[in-house]
């Protein structure tokens, strides 16, 4: 594949080791590099290892740049990083690879969430990038990601993949076929490459992507993806060992017939709950997105489990749902009589911490005794909430013992990640008895 204009870089023969000195680059770039072309080799059984399959389809590992080697010296300084990433890859990264080669894009595009969020899907930036491919608020709603109240497609899998892809292959045909310049505008946004092209173009400078002014982090995120590559294709000339992730698929569609609640599908399938909210980031509440397909991703081998029992579900116990309009005059208390709800069903299921609400407004009201299954309920059956605000020293379990709750109900009631630490000054809504 053509990386057009990669501008000074020279080609290594041989695997860039961690203790060889720096290479300078040149003055004027050479031409257009050529990269080898993928070793695989179709009539040979496909290898156990996932990376071991990465490996044979790389070939961008012969790019050499001191930028390049100075990011190696810093994956290496991090031993713990491969470890952690073939753990989670072990989720997604299959279905990540098998999607890059089905369309003929390199597979070095495979690695781009290992730099993005060290294939972490609940990772969310200070800048509110989110998901595996760390995609920013506002171009996932111009790529079309659902994102609302129950589920945001930037940390679903499938969907952060594919518009990931999508997004990556026009970029390329904008900046004609140069990946490298491609990733780097996924990186600061294509008009700022254009940008600085456009500077290099007014100077009589390079326009390849080495030449280019960029921000700092720019600068540092393509010889990242390049550092990845030289590693994984040759991890022993530099002493690392990369744990193996399966080269088979982690998960399968189970059809739900409905919305469920994740943890009665988790018991319906026999499966573990943290394990199902780690294949279904995307689901933000306690029950799966009443406007989405009626699926689940589920472990290899539990689907048929799962659509048989939620097919066995009755009436009582599976969800639903109606819609209706605010007008003007109306109040939850008076949506909730006419409804036969309570007050607080209709704030959990919209998502409002108070009593306000504005014409024209959509309200989903729940109905069916299998709504409020999970919830901690008072007197009446209606559940109290209660505002809580996070303490130093607190925890999930500390915080659930106190209140009488489950630790997985706090995690689905605020949408956590339930890897992550709680921050003095959070606030988390709780569903308590009285």
């Amino acid at each position: 594949m053509l990386l057009a204009g990669c501008g000074s870089v020279a080609i290594s023969k041989h695997p860039v080791s961690p203790a060889k000195s720096a290479v300078t680059p040149t003055a004027a770039p050479p031409a257009p590099i050529v990269a080898r072309a993928p070793r695989s080799q179709p009539e040979t059984p496909p290898p156990d290892d996932l990376w071991e399959r990465i490996r044979e389809n790389l070939s961008w590992q012969e790019i050499d740049h001191q930028k390049v080697d100075k990011a190696v010296d810093n994956y290496l300084r991090q031993p713990g990083y491969m470890p952690m990433v073939s753990e989670r890859g072990s989720l997604y990264l299959y279905y990540i690879v098998e999607e890059v080669q089905k369309r003929g894009l390199p597979m070095e595009l495979a690695l781009v969430p290992l730099v993005e969020s060290t294939m972490d899907p609940f990772s969310v930036s200070p800048n509110a990038a989110a998901g595996l491919w760390q995609i920013m608020p506002a171009t996932g709603e111009h790529l079309g990601l659902q994102q609302d109240w129950w589920f945001d497609g930037r940390r679903a899998v499938r969907d952060s993949t594919a518009v990931a892809l999508d997004y990556l292959e026009d970029l390329n045909q904008r900046f004609d076929g140069d990946w490298l310049l491609t990733l780097a505008a996924y990186n600061a946004g294509a008009g700022r490459v254009a940008q600085a092209r456009q500077r290099n173009r007014e100077r009589g400078l390079p326009e390849d992507y080495w030449s280019l002014e960029l921000p700092r982090e720019t600068r540092r995120y393509v010889p990242k993806v390049l550092a990845l590559t030289q590693m994984i294709a040759e991890p022993e000339s530099y002493g690392l060992y990369i744990p193996p992730v399966p080269n088979e698929p982690a998960f399968e569609v189970a059809a739900t017939g409905g919305q469920i609640e994740l943890a009665v599908a988790a018991e319906l399938a026999d499966v573990d709950i943290d394990t199902l909210r780690e294949l279904n980031p995307g689901q933000l509440r306690w029950a799966t997105a009443p406007d989405r397909p009626p699926e689940l991703l589920v472990p290899l081998g539990t689907a048929a489990i799962l659509e048989a029992s939620a097919s066995r579900l009755t009436q009582a116990e599976r969800m639903r749902w109606r819609y209706y309009r605010v007008r003007r005059g109306d109040s939850l208390g008076a949506i909730a009589r006419q409804f036969d709800t309570s007050v607080a069903q209709l704030q959990r299921a919209n998502g409002i911490s108070g009593s306000l609400i504005r014409v024209g407004q959509k309200l989903m009201i729940p109905s069916g005794e299998g709504w409020a299954g999970g919830l901690a309920t008072g007197p009446g059956g209606e559940p109290p909430s209660l505002d809580y605000q996070v303490r130093m020293g607190d925890s999930l379990y500390r915080i659930a013992d106190k209140y009488g709750v489950a630790v997985n109900d706090i995690i689905s009631w605020n949408a956590l990640d339930p890897r992550k630490y709680l921050q003095p000054g959070q606030r988390l809504t709780l569903y308590v008895p009285r």
